[in-house]
């Protein structure tokens, strides 16, 4: 009897078990339900703790190396860290794709040796550039505007090549930039007020002078080759301008269709007539419908500067020919010409060119797509107009308003909303930068990357008077926004990350890479990007990387051996969220440094 007992005392507890157990189940079903959902308290709590310690390091519990330990995703990621050692002093301004011994090797013809070559896989430096001796960080802007450390750009030879023209001096420790040029010796700002009496300059897109654009809200993109006359485009990084490397060759420009309100050329002798006027249909194919170009020097107003130029009469008579030709078959209208200044201004659409449809000089372009550049020889043919529908359409209304390729329905796939909530998370994701590093909008970091910007919210999240955001936009993105980013009225550029970037070491401030080492896992080498970015960035100088946990912690592991401090946090939503956020700062160390201080 008290087996059987024993034995029903058993199925007894066996069954309130089972109903236990069941009862739990169901509850915390209904629980995470419940909190998932966005209304359970935990949730709340957790994100005002994750808020409030915005300036913790990852909870300590959490092993992320021991938990996310899977397979490799990026190609050149390993278990044992690699200390990368500086390159030799004589890299200190080294630019691996337009390095200036290796252009020497290809023709000069249409300035081929002037354009983009990279070095082989093989012979890519896997080292860290330093800086060169007595580096120091830039002056904050509006005084980096007029003075450069003498130690950042060690280059006197343009003091002497420009004396006459008032545009650099050497003054003690310091480059001074008086404002002057070839074509505004009495300074940039009378310059542009003569230009601001024909172009609506006050709001817009359009080297030296971009500079004293910026107080009148407009932004520039410079760019130059890396030639003779020595670090010009470094010169401009260094005052806080936007600048980049590059030429008009053979090769289209990184810049989408329709990007720039407007383009100027003061002096830089590229030959606008020649290739049946090739050079202004590229110009014509970045130029907004409604947009301008400023002509400045040579050969306007060749019949009183012939002299002073030392060129033949009929020779710059022939080059203004062909350029007012190239212009007309372009549909363009000359609104002003005076001293050596002439201004063209795009059509708003084509219904005042229609003469030129029978015109059999009218090569219009085959290709579908106008923004696929990278690499793409430069045709002698006219880039169709946009259809528009209103005026709007031409000039948008910029940072915040939904731009005409999104309304349009131009970009497959995005819509209106998706566009508005991209931008609603990147006001959200700036906010928790701003806590993790106060200094994000002090002023303290002028020159800013994003190296994969999408639409460009970050850079919309981030606009201030006192930084300017390179937006770069990958060529092997799966949807190309660069288009999107110039109608909001900021500045970017096409490049692949498998390459260096067209500027000089030293040129950032700060970096942000969303989603970037995801989307080039197994393309090119992890290892490689973070040396690009090491080059491209200032010592001190901060970044940001935003990928889903795995990829961080390989990425964090190849930083440890490249003289970065780190740390990992939390996405801003809490530590559930399989995305995290790597903030890194480059230490302060300049060439023959036995150790980083």
């Amino acid at each position: 009897m008290a087996l059987k007992s024993s034995s029903a005392d058993g199925k007894t507890r066996s069954s309130v078990q089972i109903f236990v157990v069941f009862s739990l189940c169901c509850f915390f079903y209904i629980l995470g339900a419940w909190q998932r959902s966005g209304f359970g308290k935990g949730d709340s709590i957790a994100l005002q703790m994750t808020n409030s310690g915005a300036d913790c390091d990852i909870v300590p519990s959490l092993n992320f190396e021991t938990h996310h330990a899977g397979e490799s995703s990026i190609v050149g990621s390993s278990t044992k860290v690699k200390a990368f050692e500086p390159c030799d002093a004589r890299y200190t301004d080294y630019t691996p794709c337009q390095d200036q011994r290796r252009a020497m090797t290809f023709p000069r013809d249409s300035m081929i040796y002037r354009e983009r070559h990279c070095v082989p896989e093989s012979e890519k430096l896997r080292c860290l550039v330093p800086a060169p001796k007595g580096y120091v960080t830039p002056f904050s802007w509006p005084k980096s505007r007029d003075y450069v450390p003498y130690a950042n750009a060690p280059y006197k030879a343009l003091t002497v090549e420009k004396a006459i023209q008032n545009w650099i001096q050497y003054e003690g420790d310091v480059f001074r930039f008086p404002g002057g040029g070839t074509q505004f010796p009495q300074g940039a700002d009378k310059y542009i007020d003569q230009l601001a009496s024909v172009i609506p300059m006050e709001n817009g897109t359009v080297a030296s002078w971009g500079a004293y654009l910026w107080s009148r809200n407009v932004r520039a993109m410079s760019f130059a080759p890396r030639d003779s006359h020595e670090a010009q485009v470094q010169f401009a990084l260094e005052r806080g301008v936007p600048a980049v490397i590059g030429v008009l060759g053979t090769i289209k420009l990184p810049y989408p269709a329709r990007a720039f309100d407007m383009a100027h050329c003061s002096r830089c002798l590229i030959p606008w007539g020649a290739n049946d006027g090739m050079y202004l249909m590229e110009v014509d194919r970045v130029l907004r419908p409604g947009g301008y170009w400023i002509l400045s020097g040579p050969p306007i107003n060749w019949k009183i500067n012939y002299k002073a130029w030392q060129r033949p009469k009929d020779e710059l008579q022939e080059e203004q020919r062909k350029i007012e030709e190239a212009a007309k078959l372009l549909c363009w209208e000359k609104k002003y010409e005076h001293g050596e200044i002439a201004i063209w201004q795009k059509r708003v659409n084509d219904e005042a060119c229609r003469s030129r449809r029978d015109d059999p000089r009218a090569n219009f372009c085959k290709t579908d797509d106008t923004d696929d550049v990278w690499y793409k020889k430069m045709e002698a043919c006219i880039t169709p107009y946009p259809e528009t529908s209103s005026s709007d359409e031409v000039f948008p209304d910029r940072l915040n308003a939904v731009p005409p390729r999104i309304s349009s329905g131009s970009i497959s796939g995005v819509t209106v909303d998706a566009y508005e909530d991209d931008n609603r998370q990147w006001k959200k994701h700036v906010k928790a930068y701003k806590r993790i590093n106060s200094l994000l909008d002090t002023g303290r970091y002028r020159n800013i990357m994003d190296m994969n910007a999408g639409f460009g919210g970050f850079a919309a999240a981030i606009e201030s008077t006192k930084l300017w955001v390179m937006n770069v936009v990958p060529t092997i993105a799966e949807k190309n926004r660069l288009g999107v980013v110039y109608e909001r009225g900021l500045i970017g550029i096409y490049h692949d990350w498998c390459e260096a970037f067209s500027t000089y070491p030293r040129t950032y401030d700060l970096i942000h890479a969303n989603h970037l080492f995801s989307l080039y896992k197994n393309k090119c080498n992890a290892d490689d990007i973070l040396l690009e970015m090491d080059r491209i960035l200032r010592p001190e100088g901060a970044v940001i990387i935003r990928d889903d946990v795995d990829t961080l912690i390989k990425v964090k592991r190849i930083i440890s051996g490249m003289r970065w401090d780190s740390k990992l946090v939390d996405h801003e939503d809490g530590p559930l969220v399989n995305e995290k956020v790597l903030i890194a700062v480059k230490q302060y160390w300049v060439t023959n440094s036995t150790s980083a201080h």
